[in-house]
């Protein structure tokens, strides 16, 4: 366990670097100059070259990476060239709104999803089966930010309950901060509930047709115990990883649900670094993402093996 653990940690470093060097090298494909967009109206040639020359935009591609990756190593991300902020700061600010909407919205996908796929699982075939089942390929199918806008009509324009747009932090107010997040959090939850719904009714289809649930059952116990003590303990299993890449897919940036609603995380200040060609802000929210999503992918594998001692190595 403790040499499986260790191989897994090491592989973290090397794909990394490899993300670090894609990214780098799609950036060099966005059109637009980021010294011309940084310059503004003020196409001095004496300002863009020392604008070139600050951040080190007239070196070459391979000297560029090299001084940047230099400075991850030592826990400089660099400086926004847009916002003239260390990125660390940035991150440091945006991360905890997403983690917060990122975490709200798995809440509601567990809610929604987990108990809908065992009602499936254990209705098989009955109308409440397909009906569950078609409510899925609609929570897949609807835009998010389709759903999001008749949220806005619905609960801010013609009710007025719901603000429709920004962001409170917790430490200004609790309830006004969760009445900012309530609906985006629907919104990327209802989406991923439906992946959850579809892997938990898969799942337990199969542990459903075990010998030792036949077996439970042959011993008399009732249905509700066998279903939800002995085949929902082991259905959950390979629905741990679906959790863990998509509260990785969250963390990432909920791009569009962040635009519709004005949050200030993740996806909107990526959204900001790539039109503004703010290249330092954008290779540091991705390596961000990437090292979220390798370590939750660990966090699911050691979830795992720790819910199945059978798979470990």
């Amino acid at each position: 366990m403790g040499a499986w653990l260790l191989r897994r940690v090491a592989l973290i470093g090397p794909t990394l670097l490899l993300v670090s060097l894609l990214i780098f090298a799609m950036q060099q494909l966005l059109p637009g100059d980021p010294a011309l967009a940084l310059a503004g109206e003020n196409q001095d040639p004496a300002v863009i070259a020392h604008i070139r020359q600050t951040y080190h935009l007239d070196r070459p591609i391979p000297v560029r990476y090299a001084l940047w990756l230099e400075g991850v190593l030592r826990g400089d991300l660099g400086q926004s060239i847009r916002i003239q902020r260390p990125v660390a700061d940035l991150i440091a600010e945006k991360l905890p709104v997403t983690a917060e909407l990122a975490g709200l919205a798995l809440l509601v996908a567990l809610v929604i999803g987990v108990p809908a796929g065992v009602i499936a699982a254990v209705k098989q075939g009955s109308v409440i089966d397909h009906s569950v089942t078609l409510a899925a390929l609609c929570g897949l199918s609807v835009p998010n930010f389709w759903l999001g806008m008749l949220l806005i009509l619905l609960f801010s324009v013609e009710l007025g309950i719901l603000p429709a747009s920004g962001y409170v932090s917790p430490g200004e107010s609790i309830t006004r901060n969760l009445t900012t997040l309530i609906m985006p959090a629907i919104v990327l939850g209802t989406a991923f509930a439906a992946g959850i719904m579809r892997h938990t009714r898969s799942a337990m289809l199969q542990v459903l047709s075990a010998d030792y649930i036949r077996l439970a059952r042959a011993k008399g116990l009732g249905e509700a115990r066998v279903v939800l003590r002995h085949a929902l303990h082991n259905a959950l299993i390979p629905v741990v990883t679906v959790v863990a890449l998509n509260f990785g897919a969250l963390l990432s940036g909920a791009v569009l649900t962040e635009q519709v609603f004005t949050i200030p995380g993740f996806g909107k200040l990526l959204v900001d670094a790539v039109f503004n060609r703010d290249y330092a802000v954008v290779q540091g929210v991705t390596m961000c993402s990437a090292l979220a999503y390798l370590l939750l992918n660990l966090g699911a594998d050691i979830a795992y093996l720790a819910l199945n001692p059978r798979l470990r190595p």
